[in-house]
């Protein structure tokens, strides 16, 4: 569950639809949600949705699907109340992430706040419970990044490195919409001594887009997810000038990196942070990965064992604790 307002904060309206927001979500205004989803308001949060997430959950597992990993952290509005809820209904392993988001996200007690004071909270999360509960996150992320990084998401990655190397956890990145980012967010997490090796780069398809670039990232050492898998509109509000990948491209960048020798370093997702993309609503939902992407992979010369590592063997591999 999810509030993804902060990721539409600084989206404006389409010029042409400038009372956007006051419009219905109905079927008829559906292509103007899916080409500008982060202008709609009322598309930015699964709040008030539970029954169709957890219903759409059940149909994940209904077709082959065991385990979700659920990213929202502070300053998307995580309720792990509500996630332990939809585990137990759905029959799905959710494993929780800790941590913070972006800078323009967060609340002032963050920035204020000691690395110590981060990594204490980050700690505490995972071992003893989080927000309050007895339910305990099992992964340091979506750790946000803007680009370029800020002190206060520096600091953040920081303790995230600290807190990584103190239990031996799995860390995911949401790095900035700048090419060079995935590679500075290594740096920092490296320098202050985090495990590249048990850190999930994320986003991929929109930040890294050319295959010597993205083979130099690869050397690095980290994961590689591609996680918008999905997403088939190329107009990309968040970054007017650059184009979002279909599934057909992701699965040719993936192609390459397997075909380089990272089969073991690659993980794939779908980011489900909005409603336009729930089967309640006209999308895909949470199976789209399993009942659509697997037989275009295996149809353009991925092989099962390549597939089975990367929904299998590595999320597993990159979720155990060292």
């Amino acid at each position: 569950m999810i509030d993804a307002s902060p990721l539409g904060a600084n989206v404006p309206c389409p010029s042409f639809l400038p009372n956007m927001n006051s419009l219905p979500f109905t079927m008829e205004n559906l292509g103007f949600i899916r080409q500008f989803p982060w202008s709609y308001k009322p598309n930015l949060t699964l709040y008030g949705e539970e029954k169709h997430v957890i219903e759409e959950l059940k149909f994940f597992k209904q077709h082959g699907g065991s385990s979700m990993v659920e990213c929202t952290i502070v300053g998307l509005e995580r309720d792990m109340n509500m996630m332990k809820r939809m585990a137990e209904e759905s029959g799905v392993n959710i494993i929780s992430g800790t941590g913070y988001y972006v800078d323009a996200a967060l609340p002032q007690d963050v920035h204020s706040a000691t690395q110590e004071q981060l990594v204490s909270t980050m700690v505490q999360d995972i071992t003893k419970g989080a927000a309050g509960t007895s339910t305990r996150c099992g992964v340091i992320g979506e750790i946000g990044t803007s680009w370029p990084v800020t002190a206060t998401e520096k600091k953040v990655l920081q303790a995230t490195a600290a807190a990584q190397t103190q239990l031996g956890c799995p860390v995911i990145i949401h790095p900035g919409r700048n090419k060079e980012a995935p590679a500075e967010v290594i740096r920092i997490l490296a320098e202050a001594g985090g495990d590249i090796s048990r850190t999930v780069m994320s986003h991929l398809d929109r930040t890294i887009y050319d295959k010597g670039e993205l083979s130099e990232f690869a050397k690095l050492g980290s994961y590689l997810e591609w996680d918008l898998f999905g997403i088939e509109v190329s107009y990309y509000e968040q970054v007017t000038n650059l184009d979002m990948p279909s599934d057909a491209q992701r699965i040719q960048m993936i192609k390459h990196v397997l075909d380089n020798g990272y089969e073991d370093r690659v993980v794939i997702a779908h980011d489900v942070h909005t409603k336009h993309r729930l089967m309640h609503y006209g999308g895909h939902g949470y199976s789209h990965i399993l009942l659509n992407v697997v037989p275009m992979m295996l149809a353009r010369g991925i092989s099962q064992d390549q597939v089975d590592k990367m929904l299998i063997h590595n999320p597993r591999n990159w979720l155990t604790f060292k």
